[in-house]
């Protein structure tokens, strides 16, 4: 058995916490992302796993050193960082005659691989060659994705999932205007995927709503895709799978149309309208005439029923 894999009885506290930290949740811990040198990973490969990391911080970490594994052959070495680091999402960089500048991201379930997508860099700027102002570490980002291929094609429908995945930071309950600092835009074109990385500019307008312009702030990729493996239907639903204390209680007799209005049906007993107490209004009231017809007609049922 794996020695990550025993039952391990705390002995301090700080390891007791370390391992509640590390349990099954309803809601499960900010998803971190390791990036991982390949053996042969040319100045171009780091470079980016480095860009990549500063938008990622704090929630990545960056192995240094290089390791000789091959993601598509053997995963073993994939899910034992996974495991000994905590981190769900991988980002893989290797470079061979091949395959040159070669990036390998994927997800994991249940310290499994789950998918992966191999992309090839075609065009790359650093975040140092773009002489602009960036943003604070820890920013969320704003995510565009651009092109029908990530809604039409299965493989690109997958990447838009895990580039998501992979970007999306921590969840927020509210949003501040003013900490909405940068775009991260992803467009499917011609077989490519267009890679940038924009800082968001307010600007005076004259009104309440501020003007927006987009300063490039780096990293810039061009990248095609190359080889993926991906999990199957059901793999992928049982990885997508919400616990039941987490499912919002259906409420009865309330539905909500496409735009969110909330209706709601109301069951009441049937009415009689003969009770009913309608506006006196003078040319309704019943002359004598018709009031002594009323009282006849009633004298004659009870004459009758007795």
């Amino acid at each position: 058995m794996d020695v990550l894999d025993r039952v391990v009885k705390p002995k301090t506290k700080r390891a007791k916490r370390f391992l509640e930290k590390r349990e099954p949740k309803l809601s499960e811990n900010i998803k971190n992302a390791m990036l991982i040198k390949g053996g042969n990973a040319n100045l171009t490969v780091t470079q980016v796993l480095r860009d990549v990391y500063a938008l990622k911080k704090p929630y990545g970490v960056l192995y240094k050193k290089k390791n000789i594994t091959r993601p598509f052959e053997d995963q073993t070495s994939l899910e034992f960082f996974s495991k000994k680091s905590d981190c769900s999402l991988f980002m893989f960089g290797s470079h061979n005659k091949k395959r040159p500048n070669n990036l390998v991201i994927g997800r994991m379930y249940d310290y499994h691989v789950l998918d992966m997508i191999e992309l090839g860099i075609e065009k790359f700027v650093s975040l140092k060659d773009i002489k602009n102002s960036k943003c604070p570490e820890g920013t969320k980002p704003m995510l565009i994705f651009a092109g029908d291929d990530f809604d039409v094609t299965e493989d690109y429908r997958r990447l838009k999932s895990l580039l998501i995945d992979f970007f999306r930071g921590p969840t927020v309950t509210n949003i501040r205007l003013a900490g909405l600092e940068y775009v991260l835009h992803f467009t499917a074109l011609n077989g490519k995927i267009y890679f940038r990385s924009y800082k968001l500019l307010l600007k005076k307008s004259g009104c309440r709503t501020p003007r927006i312009e987009l300063e490039e702030m780096g990293p810039s990729l061009d990248l095609v895709l190359r080889r993926t493996h991906l999990a199957s239907d059901d793999l992928y639903k049982l990885s997508m799978k919400m616990p039941k204390a987490l499912k919002p209680k259906k409420k009865k007799n309330i539905s909500h149309d496409t735009f969110g209005t909330t209706y709601g049906r109301i069951h009441m007993q049937k009415q009689d309208l003969s009770k009913l107490q309608t506006r006196k209004v003078k040319g309704l009231k019943k002359r004598p005439a018709e009031r002594i017809t009323e009282d006849q007609e009633k004298k004659s049922k009870r004459i009758k029923k007795n």
